[in-house]
């Protein structure tokens, strides 16, 4: 129980769907054209994103340091005049934890209009689009894609006549917009919601309201039924309609508000601030301070209804059972709702399921067996111990709502140091009212605690405990995604640290090299980074990234920052970190066009994404590649890997190829063997 209860205090949040990206090309989003007349000389231009499953496309708007924007450059070459702006759609709207703002982006269908005035002889009007996509493993380098506006058929097929490098782009974009998208769906696994939530309805079952229910209801059963059999079919039947009851209660949600639009509610400023009070509404009341319950008058209806017996009546009760439980299980179905909510699509209802069956299953069991009964605790005033312990976590998570409020805004009153100094308090108090030291309103008088008491205590102590080193810039992984990042807080190197202090390394940089994530040495130049290793013998990581690249930032904050890999990257690798988004130019001279994708090279982050490409057959980031002297790989290339000891084996097998065959040895990794994550 104790475990269970715990896992409730960390909803969702903890739930991350990871696995490896393969080494591929993608290309998640198709471009479709079409121009719309408005009026003689005036057009819309139309550009459709079609994005598959799982893929996101950013807004024009994104903030400054934040993910490349889509943006669109349109040749008029004197042949047209634009029109205001381009438009795009609603969107969806998050409050990103990795960019620390707020983002706009688009799932699964995008459109762009832009109005322009052209003359009576213009028969298309071609653009660039620019943009950058992401799933919630991998973001893809900036792409380019070019874009033909018929606006008059005759005039466009003379036009492609006289240029016949336009007929074979013209040919190519049609291509590309009916390119087959029949691509395997990406699934969302429901799997943690529904666990978590069938948790939370064990610890719903265990509160003052529904527990003593049991027995009353299956001795309700038994005795009304003329035979063991019907008693047994009629509570299968009063459990099924709690799930029925509760699950409806997910569609609901789900329909009223639709699949999508509470995912973009949940990350509103003032969905955050509103939750975070009602939050402290629930936690205030689970301790004693008042009651929720719903009006009397709803109670009365049912009872009514139920006393009509056969099936119906049995609904009924089930449907009273749930407005009577409320003041118990309302906060928790509350809190659920919302949370499945953020996941998007049918999680509500998955939800509500789990949440259900848990509660729903021991009336049909102990109905089945009612000798069971005999094994159950007596109702006492250990419920309500269970009630204010379900409070206090509904109080510390409330912080977390208002925390990333605060983010969303940056007000920086909620620091990383503020909010868990804040955690350290509740949890701290929640330890002393185990221990029986607090005693709250609704408390039994209590002369002694019990074993199990004692021990859910010490856990929560421990815990408490285990936030302190927080204070002083502990990285505290276990509850990693609850505080706010360790760059926002007072001392982002740990206190009296500064940048490269607190890693205890030298100043002194090769030349060519600059500090990375964790101050560790990296070289963002392929050529020079070879050069250094080959200067120090030792082997190259090639890290592909990106100043946008989401999962870059975890595989940094979660994965480099464990000791083990830490001295790895730090002693025993080169680090050369290219930036596939770079977007400074490259100088003339060094410019080009690629072989690969027949894309003019202009930026450093071009430069880089297509030597991915070309050499690696691979646009995705992040990407990590380990070369002998000889750019010969030694292990199978490794992407987002969110398990450290993984990351951690697959450096290590890098190394030992280095040391057995040499700085420059023969055949090191073969390209059909397999990567050691697969």
């Amino acid at each position: 129980m104790i475990i269970n209860l715990l896992k409730k205090s960390l909803p969702f949040f903890a739930f991350f769907l990871c696995f490896l990206a393969q080494a591929q090309i993608y290309d998640p989003v198709q471009w479709e054209t079409q121009v719309r007349e408005i009026s003689e000389n005036e057009y819309e231009l139309v550009t459709t994103a079609i994005i598959e499953p799982g893929w996101h496309l950013y807004s024009q708007d994104v903030p400054e340091n934040g993910p490349v924007p889509t943006s669109f450059t349109y040749n008029l070459e004197n042949k047209a005049e634009l029109i205001g702006e381009t438009t795009e759609e609603e969107g969806t709207e998050i409050d990103d934890p990795i960019f620390e703002m707020r983002i706009k982006y688009f799932d699964e269908e995008a459109e762009f209009v832009q109005r322009i005035s052209v003359g009576e002889t213009v028969g298309s009007i071609t653009a660039v689009v620019e943009y950058m996509v992401c799933d919630d493993e991998r973001c893809l380098p900036p792409t380019e894609k070019d874009l033909t506006f018929i606006i008059n058929e005759n005039l466009a097929a003379e036009e492609v006549a006289k240029d016949p490098n336009a007929a074979e782009e013209t040919k190519q974009e049609q291509q590309e917009s009916v390119a087959d998208m029949d691509q395997p769906e990406e699934k969302r696994s429901f799997w943690g919601i529904f666990i978590v939530a069938f948790l939370s309805g064990f610890a719903a079952l265990l509160t003052p309201c529904v527990f003593p229910m049991i027995p009353m209801t299956v001795s309700f059963f038994t005795k009304q039924s003329k035979s063991r059999a019907a008693g047994i079919r009629n509570a299968i039947f009063y459990g099924v309609s709690i799930v029925v009851i509760y699950v409806l209660l997910g569609s609901l949600v789900t329909l009223i508000f639709g699949a999508d639009s509470l995912n973009a509610l949940s990350t509103n400023v003032w969905f955050n601030l509103a939750f975070f009070v009602l939050l402290i509404v629930f936690a205030t009341s689970f301790m004693g301070a008042f009651e929720i319950v719903l009006p009397s008058s709803w109670g009365t209806a049912i009872d009514s209804k139920a006393d009509k017996g056969g099936l119906i009546g049995i609904f009924f009760m089930a449907l009273a059972l749930a407005i009577v439980s409320f003041s118990c299980t309302g906060p928790i179905v509350g809190t659920l709702l919302v949370e499945a909510a953020s996941k998007g699509g049918i999680a509500p209802i998955i939800g509500m399921l789990g949440f259900s069956l848990a509660i729903a299953l021991p009336f049909a069991l102990f109905a089945a067996f009612p000798g069971w009964l005999n094994s159950l605790p007596k109702s006492g005033g250990w419920l309500n111990t269970v009630k204010v312990f379900l409070g206090f976590l509904e109080l510390a998570l409330a912080f977390k709502f208002l925390s990333n409020a605060d983010l969303v805004l940056q007000l920086h009153l909620l620091e990383r140091e503020v909010f868990l100094a804040i955690w350290i308090a509740i949890f701290g108090a929640l330890a002393f009212y185990l221990f029986g030291k607090i005693r709250l309103p609704h408390d039994s008088p209590l002369e002694h605690i019990s074993v199990g008491r004692l021990l859910m205590g010490l856990v929560v102590l421990s815990f408490t405990i285990y936030l302190v080193p927080g204070l002083w810039g502990a990285p505290l992984k276990i509850i990693s995604g609850f505080p706010p990042p360790l760059q926002y807080s007072e001392s982002p190197y740990g206190v009296g640290n500064s940048k490269g202090s607190s890693a205890g390394i030298s100043n002194e940089l090769p030349e060519g090299a600059k500090y990375g994530p964790h101050d560790l040495v990296s070289f963002h130049d392929y050529e020079k980074g070879l050069a250094y290793a080959k200067k120090v013998d030792l082997p190259v990581l090639v890290d592909f990234t990106g100043h946008a690249c989401v999962n870059c930032r975890k595989m940094e904050e979660r994965v480099w920052s464990e000791p083990e890999v830490l001295e790895i990257l730090r002693n025993k690798v080169v680090l050369v970190s290219l930036y596939v988004d770079d977007k400074r130019s490259l100088p003339e001279s060094e410019q080009y066009i690629s072989e690969t994708t027949g894309k003019e090279i202009e930026t450093i982050g071009n430069k880089w994404s297509d030597f991915q490409i070309e050499r690696y057959e691979a646009n995705a980031q992040p990407y990590y590649v380990m070369l002998d002297h000889s750019e010969k790989k030694l292990v199978a290339p490794s992407a987002y890997e969110p398990d450290a000891n993984e990351f951690q084996a697959w450096l290590e097998k890098g190394l030992e190829n280095f040391k057995e065959n040499g700085s420059s040895g023969s055949t090191i990794f073969s390209e059909n063997s397999e990567s050691v994550f697969q």
